[in-house]
């Protein structure tokens, strides 16, 4: 994520903020100049634009829509398709959560310049998104993609259930953002892989997607994953079948190309006192090259990744990134850069 500030003061602010603490003004997200704007509060929205209607009338959104635009929406709210039941308590900062991560995901997608279409504009080939509580149906809402569909059980939005899901997985990671990441590299494996010409150096690396899924999942939960998996995946969720195993990877390139741009952003440094302690100089933003060397990434993650674990332990907290990138996932993490970043008409 890039640094923001407030264009009337100044001021540094976030990418969440709705109003510039320092001078009051209210603020709002253009997606298309990829900055913060300034508005009165009087006002309602800043010159040229309108505020996002999840802006004006739930409070839930912070982006604006050009003025031209027929759409009412944002262009991340404009993917949501279905919202939390809000007379349920609690399912109101449930849906803030939710949005607020898939605003995250939207911008790294549209920086990457990936195809990001609403299913409303292209059918069956766009995105939509449904966040969903158990109850809804007849069965318990499972978190997963098909066909463009995104589907986010409502619970993971609460931080108490989305850890106690943790430890009963026995997983390292579990947040609202690795789950979005995760599930869109679904819909780009459809997009950019299925049937292209680097479909035969997929199945190289990530093993053949035409082994039966289901058979595949439930092998996994029934028996856990091989015991060496780390040598060749980034997770053990990866082990269980190639589509998983992309989505994983997937996922954690995405990982790396926000928390790169921030550490760029904002001018971080590594300069330790041995020569033989983890060294940066300001990273790459990955989001600023229309081809990124992914060597030079890679080469800036490790000590990012170091830094991070370190201030995290210091503060009493997991680790921030506890991932082990072998060679083979380094080489998986590169296949899927250069399928992101590959020239596209």
């Amino acid at each position: 994520m890039k640094t923001f500030h407030c264009s009337h003061c100044q001021a540094l602010v976030f990418f969440e903020n709705s109003r510039c603490l320092v001078c009051g003004h209210g603020l709002v997200y253009l997606p298309d100049q990829r900055r913060m704007q300034a508005f009165d509060p009087a006002a309602e929205a800043a010159a040229g634009y309108r505020l996002c209607g999840n802006y004006v009338a739930e409070q839930v959104c912070n982006w604006a829509v050009p003025a031209s635009d027929p759409n009412p929406l944002c262009e991340s709210c404009r993917l949501t398709r279905t919202i939390p039941d809000l007379s349920l308590p609690g399912n109101r900062e449930a849906w803030y959560r939710l949005e607020k991560a898939k605003r995250r995901l939207i911008y790294t997608l549209q920086g990457m310049r990936l195809p990001l279409v609403p299913e409303i504009d292209r059918g069956d080939g766009g995105i939509a998104f449904e966040f969903l509580h158990d109850g809804t149906g007849s069965r318990p809402v499972t978190t997963g993609h098909d066909s463009g569909l995104i589907t986010v059980n409502v619970a993971e939005a609460d931080d108490v259930q989305r850890e106690r899901q943790r430890v009963q997985h026995n997983e390292p990671y579990r947040t609202l953002i690795g789950h979005l990441r995760h599930e869109i590299g679904h819909y780009y494996w459809d997009r950019l892989v299925s049937g292209s010409a680097g479909l035969e150096e997929f199945r190289k690396l990530f093993g053949d997607e035409r082994a039966d899924y289901g058979a595949a999942l439930q092998k996994h939960y029934d028996n856990g994953p091989p015991v060496d998996w780390q040598n060749s995946h980034v997770s053990a969720y990866a082990s269980a079948h190639p589509w998983e195993d992309w989505a994983e990877t997937w996922a954690h390139l995405l990982h790396m190309v926000d928390a790169l741009e921030t550490a760029g952003a904002a001018g971080l440094t590594i300069r330790p006192r041995r020569p033989d302690e983890p060294k940066l100089n300001p990273p790459m933003d990955p989001l600023r090259e229309e081809h990124p060397d992914f060597g030079r990434m890679v080469e800036a993650w490790m000590p990012l990744a170091y830094l991070m674990n370190n201030l995290s332990r210091s503060l009493g907290h997991p680790d921030s990134y506890p991932f082990v990138l072998s060679p083979t996932v380094i080489g998986k993490l590169g296949f899927v850069h250069a399928t992101v970043f590959a020239p596209r008409p």
